[in-house]
C-alpha cells in the first residue's frame, strides 16, 4: 500500500490541551492513527502566550532557571544575555551520552507523541512551530535514533530526549524507512526547515518524562491482552488436563470480591463446562497452577485500572520544569519530570506480568508430565506404535519455557528503589522510571514467549484429550481456538523444529491476532 494511502486508513488523534488515552499513543506507535496538531486559534494562543510571556521576561531581566542560568547544580551560574540564545544547542548536546540498543520506530514515534502531548498543555513556554516540527518529523516518518540507555528517570528523560532535540535542528541521525540516515540529510529531502531552539525549548523537550511514558503506554496495550490470552490458555489446559471446572463457580467467587479476579473466572466459565457432575470421576482439587488461576491472573486485571490511571495521568501532565503560568505571569519551580508514578506502575505491571509466565510454566510441566496429566502422553507426544520410542514431542520446549520463565522472574526486582544521587546531588533522588519501564517491555517480551511454547502445549493436550477421549465436550470457544490455532501449528507426531512455529505465533500474540472474551451484554 502507498504510504499516502495508509495515512488516508489511519485516524487522527487530535493534540491540544484535551485528554489523550494510552490507545492513541498505541496506534500512532503501531501506525493505525496519525497525530494532528490542532489548528483551533484558541489553543495556539494559549501556546503562544507561554512563548510571548518568557519573551517579555527576557527583555525585563527576569531570572528564569535553564533560560538565564545554568542547568541542574549550575542554576547558580548566570548566563551572559549574549549567551542565552546558545544555551538550548549546549542542553542538548552535551546530552548527547546514551548507550544501549535504540529505540525501535514504533517506540520512537510514542516517545514524539508523548512529549507532543505534554508540550500541547500550554504550560512549557515553547512556541507553536517547534509542535508543528514534532508533528512534522512524524507526519514524514522522520524518527531520531533514541539510545535506550541512560536515563535515571529524574530530570525526567533527559538524555534520550537530547536525540529528539536534536533531530528538531537538523543534527544526528533518523530512522528513514528503517534505514538510518542523517537527519540533516533527511530533513533537506523530505523539505523541512531545521529549527533554532528558543530559550526555553530545549529544557521544555528533554526535562519531562515521554520516554518512560511512551513505553508504558505499550506495556500496557501488551498486558492487557496478555490477561485474556492466559485465562484461554489456562481454559485448555484445564481441558487438556481433565480439570474440574466447579473451581470456577460464580458463587464460589462471589465471596472473594476482587472484580478482575472475578472478570477472570468468568471468562472461564465461557470457555469451560461448569455445570457436569461435581466429581465426574474427576481429581476433587486441580493442583494450584489451574484452580487458582483466576486469582493469579486477576492480580494483573485488578492492577490494570490502576496502571491505566497513573499513565494517562502522565500522559496528560506538562511534566518539564519550570512551569509557565502565563495566565498568572509566573515561573513555577518544581519536580513535575520526576517519574515515580511510572517507576511504580511498571515495577508492578512487570510483576503481575511475569506472574502469569510462572503459572504458565507450571501448567506447561503438568501437561507434559504422564504422572500429573491424566491419562496422556509423556511430553505431549503425539506419535504412536513403535515410533513412539524415538519421538520426545516438548520435552525441550519445557525447558525453553522454564529458562524464559527464570528470566523473566528475575527482572522483577524493582527499578524505583535503585535511586541514585548524580549531578553534584542536585538529582539526589531520582525515579529510576525509565529503566522499570525498559524492564517490564523486556518481561513482556520474555512472557509472551511462554505464552507462544504453552499455546503449541495445550494445542497438542486438547488434540490429545480427544484422542484418549473422543466423547469429552469441548465448548464452542476453545473448538474455535483450536481452529485458528491448527492453522500455525500442526499436530506434532514426529519431532520437528518448533522454532518457525513460536515465531508464527509470537507475531500473532504481539498482532492481538485473535479476538478474546467480547463484552458480555
Amino acid at each position: 500500500m502507498h504510504p499516502a494511502d495508509i495515512k488516508k486508513t489511519q485516524r487522527a488523534v487530535q493534540f491540544d490541551q484535551g485528554r489523550l488515552q494510552i490507545e492513541d499513543i498505541a496506534d500512532i506507535a503501531n501506525g493505525k492513527a496519525q497525530a494532528i496538531l490542532s489548528d483551533d486559534p484558541k489553543f495556539r494562543a494559549a501556546i503562544a502566550r507561554g512563548a510571548d510571556f518568557l519573551d517579555r521576561l527576557l527583555r525585563e531581566d527576569g531570572i528564569i532557571y535553564g533560560v538565564t542560568t545554568g542547568y541542574g547544580d549550575s542554576c547558580t551560574v548566570v548566563v551572559p544575555p549574549e549567551l542565552i540564545a546558545e544555551l538550548p544547542h549546549h542542553l542538548f548536546t552535551y546530552h548527547g551520552c546514551g548507550l544501549g540498543e535504540y529505540l525501535t520506530p514504533a517506540q520512537t514515534r510514542a516517545v514524539m507523541a508523548t512529549r507532543l502531548a505534554s508540550l500541547s498543555k500550554g504550560f512549557s513556554g515553547v512556541s507553536v512551530e517547534l509542535l508543528e516540527q514534532i508533528a512534522r518529523l512524524l507526519d514524514a516518518g522522520l524518527l531520531p535514533l533514541i539510545p535506550s540507555e541512560g536515563s535515571v528517570g529524574a530530570s525526567g528523560d533527559l538524555t534520550p530526549l537530547s536525540y529528539l532535540a536534536a533531530v528538531l535542528c537538523g543534527e544526528r541521525e533518523v530512522w528513514r524507512d528503517g534505514v538510518q540516515v542523517p537527519a540533516e540529510q533527511a530533513l533537506r529531502e523530505a523539505g523541512i526547515k531545521p529549527i533554532r531552539l528558543r530559550p526555553k525549548e530545549g529544557l521544555a523537550i528533554m526535562n519531562g518524562t515521554a520516554v518512560m511514558t511512551a513505553l508504558a503506554c505499550l506495556a500496557y496495550d501488551r498486558a492487557a491482552y496478555l490477561t485474556k490470552l492466559t485465562t484461554r490458555i489456562t481454559a485448555m489446559a484445564s481441558f487438556a488436563l481433565d480439570g474440574n471446572a466447579h473451581h470456577f463457580d460464580e458463587t464460589l467467587f462471589s465471596v472473594k470480591p476482587h472484580p478482575g479476579m472475578q472478570q477472570v473466572a468468568g471468562w472461564l466459565r465461557q470457555d469451560l463446562d461448569c455445570e457436569q457432575t461435581e466429581r465426574n470421576g474427576k481429581r476433587l482439587q486441580d493442583r494450584y497452577s489451574i484452580r487458582c488461576a483466576p486469582h493469579v491472573i486477576g492480580v494483573l486485571a485488578d492492577a490494570l485500572p490502576f496502571f491505566r490511571q497513573s499513565i494517562e495521568n502522565e500522559l496528560n501532565s506538562a511534566n518539564d520544569n519550570p512551569i509557565i503560568d502565563a495566565e498568572g505571569e509566573r515561573v513555577l519551580h518544581g519536580g513535575h519530570f520526576y517519574g515515580g508514578h511510572i517507576a511504580f506502575a511498571m515495577d508492578g505491571m512487570k510483576n503481575a506480568v511475569a506472574n502469569l509466565a510462572d503459572l504458565l510454566d507450571r501448567q506447561m510441566a503438568l501437561l507434559v508430565d504422564s504422572r500429573y496429566n491424566h491419562g496422556l502422553p509423556a511430553n505431549l507426544s503425539g506419535a504412536e506404535g513403535s515410533r513412539a520410542a524415538i519421538n520426545h514431542g516438548l520435552k525441550a520446549l519445557q525447558i525453553s519455557a522454564s529458562a524464559w520463565t527464570a528470566e523473566a522472574l528475575k527482572l522483577t526486582m524493582p527499578a524505583s528503589v535503585f535511586s541514585r544521587s548524580t549531578e553534584c546531588h542536585n538529582q539526589d533522588k531520582v525515579s529510576m522510571g525509565t529503566i522499570a519501564a525498559r524492564d517490564c517491555l523486556r518481561v513482556l517480551e520474555l512472557t509472551e514467549q511462554v505464552v507462544a511454547a504453552l499455546l503449541i502445549s495445550v494445542r497438542q493436550g486438547v488434540a490429545l484429550r480427544l484422542r484418549v477421549q473422543p466423547d469429552a465436550a469441548l465448548h464452542a470457544s476453545l473448538s474455535d481456538m483450536m481452529e485458528v490455532l491448527g492453522k500455525d501449528v500442526a499436530l506434532i507426531v514426529e519431532d520437528r523444529r518448533l522454532e518457525p512455529d513460536l515465531r508464527v505465533l509470537l507475531e500473532r500474540i504481539r498482532s492481538q491476532a485473535w479476538e478474546l472474551y467480547a463484552p458480555q451484554n
